[in-house]
């Protein structure tokens, strides 16, 4: 094989594998969601309170303070009285 062949299977075989790695991760992303109504606390929290800040450790703040957060965040974050009641039970038992 010549220098300019072997650039050539060289430059497809890459382009393959990544066309591959592509298709799996493409596969992998579209796995079906959980539907919100049966997330847990935890990955409401996972998915909601990063979205605009650092997310906090539970053992950051005590049961009181976490109310008082989750009365504030609720409305800030926009979060359904099922959904902050869930994420505050997880940080109350995780903390």
């Amino acid at each position: 094989m010549n220098d300019k062949t072997k650039r050539y299977v060289n430059g497809s075989a890459l382009f393959i594998g990544g066309m591959l790695i592509f298709l799996v991760l493409s596969i992998i992303g579209c796995a079906p969601t959980v539907p919100q109504e049966q997330k847990t606390g935890a990955m409401l929290w996972g998915e909601n309170c990063n979205r605009c800040h650092n997310i906090r450790t539970p053992s950051e703040f005590n049961d009181g303070q976490w109310e008082v957060a989750m009365t504030h965040m609720r409305t800030r974050g926009n979060l359904t009285a099922n959904e902050s009641k869930k994420i505050l039970e997880f940080l109350k038992i995780a903390n």
